[in-house]
């Protein structure tokens, strides 16, 4: 069996026939801020990852390097050989390092500036990406108005870049002012029988404009000779970044609202604070207009 095999999460969110359809695009630029990809993984073989400022302290990726080793894996399901769109262009923006250049503790998906944050968001927004994943610990509360970060995420609206953002892991009732911003799709978590996980985070903006995602021992690269376990929004928020990346290429002529809409909104005016399964091929239809 290939350690690598994503059929049963992509069936689960409706992947295959929208896979089937088309790779990707070149043209369809995937932004990731996490921690640094390993540059010469075989995963992404034939199609480079583009890198962004790197963060301080990164240095090369050491089979340690945890940070690595989740933008890696995060990185792989997304873009890489056998992900989500393979054919899409990944644009790397590190934001997090196991290694800081003040000697300081391991910052791993924490621990940075809601400053630092914003800046890493601006500068892929105006590399060109076209979808953002982040894939990270909430930086701060939604009673928290941070304007620095509230106009990073609103000048990616005003660019159409379509924000995808793990709703984490922690179990609460909690939105963050990342998963309240009314352009951002925030995600969840569900498990192998297609079940939410209790560990996501659920709120009421959450349960209305998020989707829930594959996120139950997700297989991405990993920097030795096994794959890397992801679990959680962090592991579920890349199938739903990469389904907005398929759908950008199968229908270029469509808007950034179109695609968004197509992949938040199912039947039904919503109630619950628990956003529903991705159906990936549910969306395109919507997007193409086909009942």
């Amino acid at each position: 069996m290939d350690p690598l095999d994503l059929a049963g999460p992509m069936d689960l969110a409706g992947l295959t026939p929208l896979m089937a359809r088309t790779p990707g695009r070149p043209s369809v630029v995937v932004g990731l801020i996490d921690g640094r990809v390993a540059p010469d993984h075989p995963a992404f073989a034939g199609h480079p990852v583009r890198e962004l400022r790197p963060a301080a302290g990164t240095g090369g990726c050491r089979r340690a390097d945890i940070c690595c080793a989740h933008g890696t894996a995060v990185a792989g399901v997304i873009a890489g050989g056998r992900g989500v769109c393979p054919r899409c262009t990944l644009m790397s923006r590190p934001l997090f390092a196991d290694r800081p250049a003040d000697g300081g503790p391991a910052t791993c998906l924490s621990g940075v500036s809601t400053g630092e944050l914003a800046d890493a968001i601006t500068e892929s927004v105006d590399a060109g990406a076209h979808v953002l994943n982040l894939s990270m610990a909430q930086p701060a509360p939604s009673g928290f108005r941070d304007r620095t970060l509230e106009a990073a995420l609103d000048h990616a609206a005003d660019r159409g870049v379509i924000l995808v953002v793990a709703a984490g892991n922690q179990s609460r009732m909690h939105a963050s002012v990342l998963t309240d911003h009314p352009w951002v799709i925030p995600v969840t978590a569900y498990d192998r029988a297609g079940h939410p996980m209790p560990q996501s985070n659920l709120s009421a903006s959450i349960g209305r404009h998020g989707v829930g995602a594959p996120g139950d021992r997700i297989p991405g690269p990993g920097l030795g000779d096994r794959p890397f376990l992801l679990s959680g929004t962090s592991a579920a928020a890349p199938f739903v970044t990469g389904t907005a990346a398929l759908l950008r290429s199968a229908a270029p002529e469509a808007t950034a609202a179109a695609v968004r809409y197509a992949l938040t909104h199912g039947p039904g005016r919503r109630r619950s604070v628990s956003p529903p399964l991705l159906d990936a091929w549910a969306a395109y239809k919507t997007l193409r207009g086909v009942s």
